[in-house]
């Protein structure tokens, strides 16, 4: 979805990853989608939305389920076959944000649940401003555990260690909007092995290859063994959540 082949690549790479990236993946809160409604201007229920990027459909199930009118926008192979096993009820098109396979002027709000940053916002946004109807919202989100948990800054740190400037992502917001921000924190009680599989599940440990990932995961269930002994992890997250209302045609 971007024009660098390093970040294509890593964009891609969720493809052969997408059972293990459903099975693992956090959701999110309720809270969020209070917010998306709130800072849009309208509720979810009934409005026609468009989950751009999205994967394996863990946002866009939720949208379902408080009752928008949604259709998913996923570019990769494996993905899309993963979309369509765990949402047969929701409409996929095949397509990235930089050329969306949309309507102009066709829908209520966008939505790009940790999928902007895989698009090159000098395409994206103009496409989405095409379509979305005056006075429809962009809503863009991305779901980062909280790094003020002593724990997790640890393990960021050894995150940041290994891959350097590619452990974290840019994510530029688009200019020519106006996005209102609001942070969501969170948390989910999962067993240890569920936390190493996200991890495992993540663009930089995909392109690392399974040998280097094996090894942070070992080293890792070593350490957080004895932080949680009973093994079950407490993963505590904060949501940075921008949504830009488009009050005029592009």
């Amino acid at each position: 979805m971007t024009s660098s082949p390093r970040t294509h690549a890593r964009a891609r790479s969720f493809d052969a990853a997408a059972a293990l990236y459903s099975a693992n993946r956090p959701g999110y809160p309720g809270e969020l989608f209070d917010a998306v409604e709130e800072l849009a201007g309208r509720g979810l229920r009934g409005a026609r939305v468009a989950d751009v990027g999205a994967g394996t459909g863990i946002a866009t199930g939720l949208l379902r389920a408080r009752g928008a009118d949604v259709l998913a926008v996923e570019p990769g192979d494996g993905m899309a076959a993963e979309f369509r096993r765990a949402n047969p009820g929701i409409p996929l098109v095949r397509g990235d944000g930089d050329r969306l396979p949309l309507a102009t002027a066709g829908f209520d709000l966008l939505t790009y649940a940790q999928a902007w940053h895989w698009t090159d916002p000098a395409r994206s946004f103009p496409e989405a401003r095409r379509v979305l109807r005056p006075g429809g919202a962009l809503a863009l989100w991305w779901n980062d555990m909280d790094s003020a948990v002593p724990w997790i800054a640890e393990q960021d740190e050894r995150i940041r260690t290994l891959f350097g400037a590619d452990g974290t992502g840019h994510r530029p917001l688009p200019t020519g909007a106006s996005f209102t921000m609001r942070e969501i924190r969170w948390s989910r009680r999962i067993p240890l092995e569920v936390h190493l599989a996200n991890h495992a599940s993540h663009s930089a440990f995909l392109m690392l290859g399974p040998a280097g990932t094996q090894e942070f995961v070992e080293a890792e269930r070593a350490r957080l063994s004895a932080l949680f002994p009973d093994g079950t992890v407490e993963e505590r997250y904060v949501v940075t959540l921008g949504v830009a209302v488009m009050h005029d045609t592009p």
